[in-house]
């Protein structure tokens, strides 16, 4: 699943890349761009956007923002990649990549297409961005919350830590992926009950989500460069790297799979309760 690192890096080369451009033309591919596909603004997805000019792209969450130019009332198209959802940029002699289901073609003769393997993510059109859904109920941006108010929200979860850190309504932008990768930063057991944590623990949770996003920015943006499509993370400490030696002490990093889920972590650098199933 894309996450903030790997959204952020996206935005910026859309900014750089589409910005200031007209949509020529929408297709949708059947059968799995009708799935994707979301208009409500009940005036057509393709008609609502052939002609508009793109103004800007922002990231909020894990949802990815277009702006336009002059619309009244104001259009927006979010996407929300969720699992596999990912745009490309591409020529149009370009093959389709599998599973490309809407070929926006803009003004400068590029192609931006999206494309999902698992058809589980969404493209919106709307006029009004609370009206998507999860939207309007996200918390601060996981980058620009800052320690006290980062404390005070804390305090309303009292599940497992990895849990929290994953609820877009605590904080916006972490995943499944980020959240192994924080945990490992801070040392901290993903199973660890959130009122289990002291002051100094919380304090290092946070420095440790700041750290571990800010440095994968700046990796993904040197690995990804304009291949939007990609998730470079070969880079990731622990997440998705079972078996392998962690790179902090050399234990091998273990496996739990619970609630269709992946965590991996590092049993001897994040010390915790036993845990039935683990690898």
């Amino acid at each position: 699943m894309p996450e903030l690192p790997e959204l952020e890096v996206v935005r910026e080369v859309l900014q750089r890349r589409v910005v200031g451009q007209a949509i020529q033309d929408v297709k949708i591919i059947p059968p799995g761009g009708l799935i994707v596909v979301r208009d409500l603004t009940l005036g057509g997805f393709e008609a609502g956007l052939r002609g508009a000019e793109i103004a800007g792209v922002a990231r909020r969450g894990k949802f990815l923002i277009f702006s336009f130019q002059g619309e009244e009332p104001p259009l927006f198209l979010v996407l929300n990649p969720k699992l596999t959802g990912r745009l490309q940029l591409a020529d149009p002699t370009e093959k389709k990549r599998p599973k490309t289901f809407v070929v926006f073609s803009l003004a400068n003769g590029r192609q931006l297409r999206y494309l999902d393997p698992k058809q589980m993510g969404q493209l919106y059109l709307a006029h009004d961005l609370n009206a998507i859904p999860d939207f309007a109920g996200m918390g601060p941006e996981a980058l620009e919350i800052s320690l006290d108010e980062f404390r005070q929200r804390l305090k309303h979860f009292q599940g497992e830590i990895k849990g929290v850190l994953t609820r877009g309504e605590f904080v916006a932008g972490i995943g499944n992926a980020y959240a192994d990768e924080i945990l490992w930063a801070a040392r901290l057991h993903p199973y660890r009950k959130r009122p289990q944590l002291s002051p100094g623990e919380v304090e290092t949770l946070y420095e440790s989500m700041r750290t571990t996003l800010l440095e994968a920015i700046e990796k993904v943006r040197a690995e990804m460069q304009e291949n939007i499509h990609l998730e470079p993370r070969q880079f990731m400490a622990v997440h998705m790297k079972t078996g392998q030696s962690c790179p902090r002490c050399g234990t091998p990093v273990s496996l739990v799979g619970a609630n269709q889920r992946i965590t991996n972590f590092c049993r001897t650098c994040q010390p915790g309760g036993l845990i039935k199933g683990m690898g």
